[in-house]
């Protein structure tokens, strides 16, 4: 019997997702379907099953985790631990499970054993009871939208295209030929779960017939192969809201992947992907502007126009004296804001110094140039 976790390759903090994640991967490479009279990969698929089965139950797997800890499954301490054998467990102790304060009789241990395989300690019986495959919910899935930055702050509704497993039409997800129905499974008698004798307890497995379902599928739907799912190309509509930011995730609920065996579905995560813009920049709730300014604009001061999102203009007014990269705010002309409300507009002046000038023009700066302090006369200090 091995570790669960190295079996499914997962970390023993892995969460519930992750387990499930890696039991799907798993059970789809060593499936029997796709490995057709391969033994190992059956007894793979059935160890798969079985570390799932534990581990995505909680109280079985604080239960296998505490009888790990204990040393049960050939990992203790003092190298003890036991392994099931034809007549009992071999190199068993019952002092081991005297550590760390535990306590345990052998009707508990039964009773920890019980839970987590399905099987009475001492019992030799070759039913056990199990239980068939549970609903599960389907995956959530996600997909990307692009809008302009215009929609982004305006607001759109947008067709995103999602190509993922769905309910098969044909069969209405019962996997079964139209006319006909799943039969309760022979080998399992609709447990879903197998008993293997191995001395001192049972251990139940899922079933290799009906593959832990319970039921057995004599006629497959031609269109899903008995699957009950089909791929599809789904279109929804989403709606994407005034002053949504790049990156932006929007849930649509019950528009993921499928549900097996009666379960919901899972979620569609559309994330909303918004252009760049020429003019603006975001930053928050606020939207960033260079405007270019003359350099008599920004020493006399003057008002000048600016453009703001939508199409609109705002008259700026700029100090006399403002220097290059001064920001100037305009309130209630940025992005809109989720939660009601404007951010603000900012923006950001540049001197405009020209690359070529006129006789008349040097001239002028010539002499302004001569009645204007050196501005490198007290920059410098000592240098």
């Amino acid at each position: 019997m091995g570790d669960f976790y190295q079996t499914l390759g997962v970390a023993k903090t892995a969460s519930q997702d992750e387990i499930k994640k890696a039991f799907r991967k798993l059970a789809r490479q060593c499936h029997p379907d796709k490995n057709p009279g391969d033994k190992a990969a059956e007894e793979k698929f059935k160890e798969v099953n079985q570390a799932y089965e534990t581990l995505c139950d909680p109280t079985k797997r604080k239960q296998y985790d505490e009888l790990s800890r204990l040393g049960a499954f050939g990992a203790g301490s003092g190298g003890g631990g036991f392994r099931p054998g034809q007549g009992g467990f071999q190199g068993f102790d019952p002092r081991m499970f005297q550590q760390g304060g535990a306590n345990f009789e052998m009707g508990d241990l039964g009773d920890l054993l019980s839970g987590l395989f399905g099987g009475a300690a001492g019992s030799r019986r070759a039913g056990a009871r199990g239980r068939r495959a549970a609903a599960e919910r389907g995956a959530d899935l996600q997909a990307e939208v692009r809008v302009s930055f215009e929609d982004s702050l305006r607001g759109a509704t947008v067709r995103v295209p999602v190509e993922k497993p769905d309910t098969c039409e044909a069969c209405h997800g019962t996997g079964a030929e139209a006319g006909t129905t799943a039969k309760i499974c022979p080998d399992c008698e609709g447990r879903g779960v197998v008993a293997q004798n191995q001395g001192f307890f049972a251990l139940s497995q899922p079933c290799p017939r009906c593959l832990g379902n319970g039921t057995v599928i004599e006629h497959p739907c031609p269109s899903c192969g008995g699957s009950g799912l089909v791929q599809k190309t789904r279109r929804y509509s989403v709606k994407v809201p005034p002053g949504v930011k790049d990156g932006t995730r929007i849930r649509i609920k019950g528009k993921g992947e499928a549900g097996q065996r009666g379960g919901p579905a899972g979620d569609l995560f559309v994330v909303v992907r918004v252009a760049a813009d020429d003019l603006f920049q975001r930053r928050g709730d606020d939207l960033v502007l260079e405007a270019p300014i003359t350099m008599s604009e920004a020493a006399l001061g003057a008002k000048v126009k600016v453009p703001t999102p939508g199409g609109g203009h705002v008259s700026l007014k700029v100090p006399a004296g403002s220097r290059d990269g001064r920001t100037l705010r305009v309130r209630g002309k940025g992005a809109p804001k989720i939660k009601g409300g404007q951010g603000d507009l900012l923006v950001r002046v540049r001197i405009a110094v020209p690359d070529k000038l006129t006789k008349e023009q040097k001239d002028l700066l010539e002499k302004l140039g001569k009645t204007l302090v050196d501005p490198r006369a007290n920059a410098f200090g000592r240098a």
